[in-house]
């Protein structure tokens, strides 16, 4: 769970931070600070869902505006995605549409 938390918060910071010729973000830059792996690990084992998905939202919402927002066509399939994330009741409700995320958003990078 935690290795595909990060992986979703790292495609979709990619969206936003990446620049054609620039380096690319990779885990250990400073834009991964607080959506690390063992952040994430921490809030699995504590079963702090809420936080969870706070900290996937945040990263969903800049990917958002870096596709030009929800009026766009990827966009409106990214709300929609993330939407299903933000509904499950519990971590074991997130691993289906948590896994959609992360591939939907590693296809459009």
């Amino acid at each position: 769970m935690e290795l595909t938390l990060e992986a979703v918060a790292l495609f979709a910071l990619k969206l936003a931070h990446e620049t054609d010729g620039g380096s690319p973000v990779l885990r250990d830059d400073l834009v991964m600070d607080g959506y690390e792996r063992e952040v994430f690990g921490l809030l699995v084992r504590k079963g702090d869902l809420a936080t969870t998905q706070q900290k996937i939202n945040e990263c969903i919402a800049v990917a958002l505006s870096a596709l030009g927002g929800a009026n766009t066509v990827m966009g409106r399939e990214l709300q929609r995605l993330a939407t299903d994330v933000r509904q499950a009741p519990t971590f074991e409700a997130l691993t289906a549409p948590l896994d959609a995320l992360k591939q939907y958003l590693k296809a459009i990078l």
